[in-house]
């Protein structure tokens, strides 16, 4: 029986040197990375003259492992002073509303080398006076007018690929709004 012993303990202690036994834990592994850099290109026109364009870069390491899921955020803005009463005669208090731009960015490798980049873009601003009859009529009533554009979704890209992300047209200026997405593996 002690020869039996023997021939198990030797077994057990190969067996968790190797790491195969029940219950025994493997080393740990390293986290490995791939990092990106996703520019998001915002470009506003008026019918086909374009009227601005802002690049914001993000640069996010992408987890191979078991939990993809890389995220990075940008927030850029200010905030725009509201004059408001409640009731005619009361004296008017000030509220602030946040204009500017968020973006959000989750990238997740896919086992072929590409990238799936979901994308969340919030960009606000206040209308400008630029004595267009839509910028005429927000201001008569004293009181500023706001823009939006929001948009969420999902792209998939490789290295060095671009896509335009979406395009949209709004309704009341006219303004339309690009959005291009370029990803860059980082060396």
């Amino acid at each position: 029986m002690t020869n039996n012993l023997k021939k198990l303990g030797l077994v057990v202690v190969v067996a968790l040197a190797l790491g195969t036994v029940a219950g025994a834990q493997e080393p740990a592994k390293a986290q490995a990375f791939t990092p990106i850099r996703v520019q998001v290109v915002v470009s506003k026109y008026q019918v086909e003259k374009k009227t601005s364009s802002l690049p914001y870069t993000m640069s996010i390491n992408v987890r191979s492992d078991l939990n993809p899921r890389s995220t990075a955020s940008i927030r850029i803005g200010a905030q725009v002073p509201i004059m408001t009463t409640a009731k005619p005669g009361d004296p008017p208090s000030v509220q602030y509303r946040d204009v500017g731009t968020q973006i959000d960015c989750a990238a997740n490798i896919l086992e072929d080398g590409r990238f799936k980049v979901d994308i969340s873009i919030d960009d606000s601003s206040v209308y400008s006076d630029t004595g267009t009859p839509q910028s005429v009529a927000a201001h008569l009533s004293d009181r500023p007018a706001f823009r939006s554009f929001r948009s969420s979704d999902s792209v998939l890209l490789k290295d060095g690929q671009t896509v335009q992300y979406t395009a949209a047209t709004d309704k009341v200026s006219g303004e339309t709004v690009r959005v291009d997405v370029t990803l860059t593996v980082v060396k």
